[in-house]
Protein backbone atom coordinates (compact mmCIF):
# COMPACT_ATOMS: atom_id res chain seq x y z
CA UNK A 1 0.00 0.00 0.00
CA UNK A 2 2.85 2.37 0.84
CA UNK A 3 4.19 2.01 -2.71
CA UNK A 4 0.80 2.85 -4.22
CA UNK A 5 0.49 5.97 -2.07
CA UNK A 6 4.00 7.12 -2.90
CA UNK A 7 3.91 6.30 -6.62
CA UNK A 8 0.46 7.72 -7.42
CA UNK A 9 0.69 11.01 -9.29
CA UNK A 10 -1.84 13.37 -10.79
CA UNK A 11 -1.88 12.69 -14.51
CA UNK A 12 -3.33 15.55 -16.50
CA UNK A 13 -2.65 14.07 -19.94
CA UNK A 14 -4.50 10.92 -20.88
CA UNK A 15 -5.39 9.28 -24.17
CA UNK A 16 -8.90 9.43 -25.58
CA UNK A 17 -9.23 5.63 -25.37
CA UNK A 18 -12.31 4.95 -23.25
CA UNK A 19 -11.55 2.85 -20.16
CA UNK A 20 -13.74 -0.20 -19.71
CA UNK A 21 -16.85 0.64 -17.64
CA UNK A 22 -15.93 -2.00 -15.06
CA UNK A 23 -12.68 -0.12 -14.32
CA UNK A 24 -14.59 3.10 -13.66
CA UNK A 25 -17.00 1.12 -11.48
CA UNK A 26 -14.03 -0.14 -9.43
CA UNK A 27 -12.87 3.45 -8.92
CA UNK A 28 -16.36 4.43 -7.75
CA UNK A 29 -16.67 1.35 -5.57
CA UNK A 30 -13.44 2.24 -3.79
CA UNK A 31 -14.65 5.82 -3.31
CA UNK A 32 -17.86 4.73 -1.63
CA UNK A 33 -15.93 2.73 0.97
CA UNK A 34 -14.34 5.83 2.46
CA UNK A 35 -14.72 6.33 6.19
CA UNK A 36 -17.56 8.63 7.21
CA UNK A 37 -18.81 9.61 10.61
CA UNK A 38 -22.33 8.36 11.44
CA UNK A 39 -22.33 6.28 8.20
CA UNK A 40 -24.02 9.11 6.32
CA UNK A 41 -22.36 8.18 2.99
CA UNK A 42 -22.56 11.81 1.81
CA UNK A 43 -21.08 11.35 -1.67
CA UNK A 44 -22.76 11.73 -5.02
CA UNK A 45 -20.98 10.90 -8.28
CA UNK A 46 -21.88 11.94 -11.83
CA UNK A 47 -20.01 10.01 -14.54
CA UNK A 48 -19.73 12.08 -17.71
CA UNK A 49 -18.68 10.58 -21.03
CA UNK A 50 -19.39 11.47 -24.66
CA UNK A 51 -21.70 14.43 -25.21
CA UNK A 52 -22.17 14.99 -21.46
CA UNK A 53 -18.59 16.34 -21.40
CA UNK A 54 -19.48 18.75 -24.21
CA UNK A 55 -22.46 20.03 -22.18
CA UNK A 56 -20.19 20.51 -19.16
CA UNK A 57 -17.75 22.45 -21.33
CA UNK A 58 -20.49 24.84 -22.38
CA UNK A 59 -21.26 25.53 -18.72
CA UNK A 60 -17.58 26.17 -17.99
CA UNK A 61 -17.51 28.65 -20.86
CA UNK A 62 -20.69 30.38 -19.66
CA UNK A 63 -19.20 30.78 -16.21
CA UNK A 64 -15.93 32.19 -17.56
CA UNK A 65 -17.63 34.73 -19.83
CA UNK A 66 -20.17 35.81 -17.21
CA UNK A 67 -20.38 39.60 -17.11
CA UNK A 68 -18.22 40.07 -20.21
CA UNK A 69 -19.20 42.39 -23.01
CA UNK A 70 -19.40 41.12 -26.58
CA UNK A 71 -16.07 42.85 -27.31
CA UNK A 72 -14.45 41.04 -24.38
CA UNK A 73 -15.85 37.73 -25.59
CA UNK A 74 -14.41 38.30 -29.06
CA UNK A 75 -11.05 39.45 -27.71
CA UNK A 76 -10.85 36.34 -25.50
CA UNK A 77 -12.37 33.83 -27.93
CA UNK A 78 -9.35 31.51 -27.77
CA UNK A 79 -9.40 31.44 -23.96
CA UNK A 80 -13.14 30.71 -23.98
CA UNK A 81 -12.65 27.85 -26.45
CA UNK A 82 -9.91 26.35 -24.23
CA UNK A 83 -12.25 26.56 -21.24
CA UNK A 84 -15.01 24.83 -23.19
CA UNK A 85 -12.67 22.01 -24.27
CA UNK A 86 -11.41 21.20 -20.74
CA UNK A 87 -13.82 18.29 -20.13
CA UNK A 88 -12.70 16.76 -23.42
CA UNK A 89 -9.16 16.29 -22.08
CA UNK A 90 -10.20 12.91 -20.65
CA UNK A 91 -12.69 10.32 -21.89
CA UNK A 92 -14.28 10.10 -18.42
CA UNK A 93 -15.01 12.97 -16.06
CA UNK A 94 -16.52 12.17 -12.69
CA UNK A 95 -18.13 15.13 -10.95
CA UNK A 96 -18.06 14.66 -7.18
CA UNK A 97 -20.57 16.29 -4.85
CA UNK A 98 -21.36 16.17 -1.15
CA UNK A 99 -24.85 15.76 0.26
CA UNK A 100 -24.53 16.70 3.92
CA UNK A 101 -26.74 14.93 6.44
CA UNK A 102 -29.61 16.83 8.04
CA UNK A 103 -28.82 15.14 11.36
CA UNK A 104 -27.82 17.90 13.83
CA UNK A 105 -25.14 15.61 15.30
CA UNK A 106 -23.29 15.61 11.96
CA UNK A 107 -20.80 18.37 11.20
CA UNK A 108 -20.79 19.45 7.54
CA UNK A 109 -16.99 19.63 7.44
CA UNK A 110 -16.89 15.93 8.33
CA UNK A 111 -19.13 15.18 5.36
CA UNK A 112 -16.81 17.10 3.03
CA UNK A 113 -13.80 15.29 4.49
CA UNK A 114 -15.51 11.92 3.94
CA UNK A 115 -16.04 12.73 0.26
CA UNK A 116 -12.41 13.87 -0.05
CA UNK A 117 -11.31 10.56 1.50
CA UNK A 118 -13.48 8.82 -1.10
CA UNK A 119 -11.77 10.76 -3.87
CA UNK A 120 -8.36 9.63 -2.57
CA UNK A 121 -9.58 6.02 -2.51
CA UNK A 122 -10.69 6.46 -6.12
CA UNK A 123 -7.39 8.04 -7.18
CA UNK A 124 -5.39 5.21 -5.59
CA UNK A 125 -7.63 2.62 -7.22
CA UNK A 126 -7.34 4.28 -10.64
CA UNK A 127 -3.56 4.19 -10.25
CA UNK A 128 -3.61 0.50 -9.25
CA UNK A 129 -5.73 -0.27 -12.34
CA UNK A 130 -3.26 1.43 -14.68
CA UNK A 131 -5.44 4.49 -15.24
CA UNK A 132 -4.29 8.08 -15.12
CA UNK A 133 -6.36 10.49 -13.06
CA UNK A 134 -6.29 14.02 -11.77
CA UNK A 135 -8.50 15.82 -9.24
CA UNK A 136 -9.55 19.21 -10.65
CA UNK A 137 -11.24 21.99 -8.73
CA UNK A 138 -11.31 25.78 -9.01
CA UNK A 139 -13.78 28.65 -8.79
CA UNK A 140 -16.10 27.40 -11.58
CA UNK A 141 -16.65 24.21 -9.54
CA UNK A 142 -18.43 26.18 -6.83
CA UNK A 143 -20.37 28.55 -9.11
CA UNK A 144 -24.20 28.48 -8.80
CA UNK A 145 -24.44 27.68 -12.53
CA UNK A 146 -22.52 24.43 -11.93
CA UNK A 147 -24.86 23.54 -9.08
CA UNK A 148 -27.78 24.11 -11.44
CA UNK A 149 -26.17 21.96 -14.16
CA UNK A 150 -25.90 19.00 -11.80
CA UNK A 151 -29.34 19.70 -10.29
CA UNK A 152 -27.90 19.88 -6.80
CA UNK A 153 -30.10 20.86 -3.90
CA UNK A 154 -29.53 23.87 -1.69
CA UNK A 155 -27.33 22.00 0.81
CA UNK A 156 -25.43 19.96 -1.77
CA UNK A 157 -22.07 21.20 -3.05
CA UNK A 158 -19.97 20.19 -6.02
CA UNK A 159 -16.43 19.56 -4.74
CA UNK A 160 -14.52 18.83 -7.94
CA UNK A 161 -13.92 16.60 -10.92
CA UNK A 162 -11.90 13.45 -11.47
CA UNK A 163 -10.53 13.33 -15.03
CA UNK A 164 -9.74 9.69 -15.87
CA UNK A 165 -8.23 7.85 -18.82
CA UNK A 166 -5.17 5.87 -19.83
CA UNK A 167 -1.96 7.82 -19.11
CA UNK A 168 -0.20 9.39 -22.05
CA UNK A 169 2.65 10.80 -19.93
CA UNK A 170 4.84 9.57 -17.15
CA UNK A 171 4.62 12.17 -14.40
CA UNK A 172 7.73 13.34 -12.60
CA UNK A 173 8.19 12.70 -8.93
CA UNK A 174 7.64 15.89 -7.01
CA UNK A 175 9.44 16.49 -3.76
CA UNK A 176 7.61 16.58 -0.45
CA UNK A 177 8.57 18.71 2.50
CA UNK A 178 10.42 16.78 5.19
CA UNK A 179 8.07 15.26 7.73
CA UNK A 180 9.78 17.18 10.52
CA UNK A 181 8.48 20.43 8.97
CA UNK A 182 4.86 19.24 9.05
CA UNK A 183 4.60 17.19 12.23
CA UNK A 184 4.74 18.17 15.88
CA UNK A 185 4.81 15.53 18.61
CA UNK A 186 3.19 16.63 21.85
CA UNK A 187 3.46 14.72 25.09
CA UNK A 188 2.32 17.34 27.57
Amino acid sequence: MKDAIRSRRSIGKVSQTMPEPQLIEKVLEAARWAPNHHMTQPWKFFVLTGAARIRLGKVLREIKEEGWTEDERQANAESLEREERKPLLAPVVIAVAVTPSDDPKVEEIEEICAVAAGVQNGLLTAHALGLGAIWRTGKPTYHPRMKEFFQLGERQTLLGFLYIGYPSILPKERPRAPMEEKVEWWDH
